[in-house]
């Protein structure tokens, strides 16, 4: 009954496939990304995340789970708290080889004014007639992961639903899955993510009634109801554990993003291949007290001047553990170019067992 109903589905969204607008760009809010620990390395985490994170990062590492069961939660403001990013995740250890996971990601902005109907019949100005609308992206992830019958390989996957609100005026409904593979092999760590690995379908609908006239007054083009794809990429990484003496260690992790559709400003372009590497260090004192970095966002833009110039994203954190609850922070820049660019970024993860 599943498979015919998936198989439905993706036939209906390739039928309106050479009405479907491929957006570079579509889902955006899926990249930023979740965990304060994450976050500080850079999102340099695809070979060594493990626990109930991985169902966003890679869900090969869901079963590495310190205890049966893990909830984990996040709170950011971006933009000066124009924005507002939350995650809830939890994840459970069906056994010794194997775990499922669910995760619930947030990206909205609140208290928005709405002046459509701020000029009555009359044509005079009321602004009781001013009301407030939020829009906002919701992700579902399903995440199941599983050690293989060869020492140190797991492999998981995760399907995500896409839900996108525009108040009463459009919403989106979309739906993609995502691969992942681990391996661990003494101190050497590798992974690799297949995101949106059949591609992640939106489709879009708007309530054109609500501004339909408006758009036409103001000269604004009527939007139509339509179908955006987002194309895979490819995750590929590796990172290395380093033990400097009995209390300290440092991990040390390279990631490549590998993007198929020639419209990404990285850094390493091969038409239509682009590549875009992060970069990820955290040291840690016995394996309770962590202070991370990392680089990611790396681009060359041209300046005022139109001369080129290379900008990144830089990346700090530190984490405490005590017990079975871990606090992160984070600070981060959204990118050089930004007005406000810093966010100060908090996750909380707690681990335990359930009682027989």
């Amino acid at each position: 009954m599943v498979k015919k109903i998936f198989i439905t589905i993706l036939l209906f969204a390739y039928s309106y496939a050479f009405k479907a607008q491929i957006r570079v760009y579509s889902n955006e809010f899926l990249n930023i990304g979740v965990d304060a620990s994450s976050l500080s390395m850079g999102n340099a985490v695809i070979a060594n995340i493990t626990g109930v994170n991985s169902g966003f990062w890679n869900p090969a590492g869901v079963f590495k789970l310190d205890k049966q069961l893990e909830v984990s939660l996040m709170h950011s403001n971006y933009f000066s708290g124009l924005a507002q990013y939350d995650y809830l995740a939890a994840a459970y250890k069906v056994n010794d080889s194997s775990a499922l996971s669910f995760s619930l990601i947030r990206f909205g902005v609140d208290d928005i004014p709405n002046t459509l109907n701020l000029i009555d019949a009359n044509g005079n100005i009321n602004y009781n007639r001013i009301s407030y609308f939020s829009i906002a992206d919701y992700a579902f992830l399903f995440s199941y992961s599983r050690m293989s019958k060869i020492k140190g390989l797991s492999f998981g996957g995760n399907v995500k639903i896409i839900y996108r609100s525009q108040s009463d005026f459009a919403k989106a409904y979309g739906f993609g899955f995502d691969i992942g593979v681990q391996y661990h092999l003494n101190q050497w760590y590798f992974g690799s993510v297949l995101r949106d690995a059949t591609s992640t379908f939106n489709i879009w609908i708007f309530n054109k009634e609500l501004f339909e006239q408006t758009f036409i007054q103001t000269g604004n083009e009527v939007p139509e109801n339509s179908l955006e794809i987002t194309v895979p990429k490819l995750l590929l990484a590796s990172a290395r554990d380093f033990k400097i003496n009995d209390k300290i260690n440092a991990l040390i992790e390279m990631d490549m993003a590998v993007f198929f559709d020639g419209a990404h400003n990285s850094i390493v372009k091969f038409d239509p291949v682009s590549i875009e590497p992060s970069l990820g260090f955290q040291f840690s004192y016995l394996k309770n007290i962590f202070i991370r970095g990392g680089l990611t966002g790396f681009q060359i833009v041209k300046d005022i001047n139109l001369e080129n110039q290379l900008i990144l994203q830089p990346s700090i954190g530190i984490g405490f553990s005590y017990l079975s609850i871990t606090f992160d922070y984070a600070l981060t820049d959204v990118g050089d170019l930004s007005i406000a660019p810093y966010s100060h970024i908090f996750s909380l993860k707690y681990s335990f067992n359930l009682k027989k």
